[in-house]
């Protein structure tokens, strides 16, 4: 019986993940096909990976050994693939979680340059608030996250996205013109992101400091409803200038002369550079290129 590269990448997976029903969902197959390829993979190097207790998975001293030249081989394996230029031997499912700003400005453009770069690459997409992907960063559901600060956790891997201002905006049958002070907002619902938000934080933290004011704070976990809502008069919101571009020039909505707002949002392209393939790596750096190309235009 011979090894073969299913067998290492189940047995990494299995490794990374602790678990066989997880990798056998991260690898698309079943649980049994997980277990096959670990039992033909230990047939063949006539040793024991691992050991299965109650649910949990745990490598034994000799899986423990053999983990790391697994590893080597499957990036030698993605090397030589990068190295031969041919990517349409890359196949599988990139995980990629994205915030909804990401949505709204470039992530089409980017998906298709993923299609051009890696034809038989499969994208499995989350849209999600930026503390959930860093979560899904840390479990491994998620191979590579398109997202902005604060972050809780470091990753290995990060590549900078760029920073997005943001502006206030209201539609203009609110009359929110000339010198424009906080009192004048307040008097309006604040439209913001949902509550375990940077944006929300400094947003609220600001009105706060008038003790005297009650201004209204209507968080949302999406802006683009925070946009259709000013939209329709509903409040006012600070939100991505490049989110807003479209309305601003259509007249739907109008900029608000006001002295502060919430600090740029600064994003990143996050992952495991030590335990993720090539491609992911490789993702990521399109991602740079894609945002880039996109703030030139």
């Amino acid at each position: 019986m011979q090894m073969n590269l299913k067998q290492l990448e189940a047995f990494v997976w299995v490794a990374d993940l602790q678990s066989f029903r997880r990798a056998a969902e991260r690898l698309n197959t079943t649980q049994p096909n997980i277990s096959a390829r670990i039992a033909g993979l230990e047939a063949t190097l006539g040793a024991q990976l691992m050991t299965r207790d109650a649910g949990s998975v745990r490598l034994t001293a000799k899986g423990h050994d053999l983990l790391r030249h697994a590893r080597q081989v499957l990036d030698a394996t993605d090397a030589l693939i990068a190295a031969a230029d041919q990517k349409a031997l890359i196949d599988g499912t990139l995980r990629l979680g994205v915030t909804e700003m990401i949505v709204h400005t470039w992530l089409r453009e980017y998906l298709r340059a993923l299609k051009d770069r890696f034809p038989n690459l499969t994208v499995e997409l989350t849209v999600d608030l930026s503390v959930n992907l860093e979560k899904g960063l840390g479990d491994r559901t998620i191979d590579l996250a398109l997202q902005n600060e604060p972050f809780n956790r470091m990753t290995t891997g990060a590549r900078d996205l760029g920073a997005y201002p943001l502006i206030w905006v209201a539609a203009p049958q609110l009359g929110l013109t000339g010198r424009v002070d906080i009192d004048m907002l307040a008097r309006h619902p604040i439209l913001t992101h949902a509550r375990n938000t940077r944006l929300f934080e400094e947003v609220a933290a600001h009105f706060a400091a008038r003790r005297d004011l009650s201004a209204r704070l209507v968080p949302s976990s999406h802006l683009d409803a925070c946009l259709h809502m000013a939209v329709d008069g509903m409040g006012i919101a600070a939100l991505p200038a490049v989110m807003v571009a479209r309305e601003l020039s259509s007249g739907t909505l109008q900029q608000i002369p006001y002295h502060w707002v919430p600090a740029p949002l600064h994003f990143f392209a996050r992952y495991d550079a030590k335990k993720s393939p090539m491609t992911v790596a490789d993702a990521a750096k399109l991602a740079v290129e894609t945002a880039h190309s996109y703030d030139k235009e």
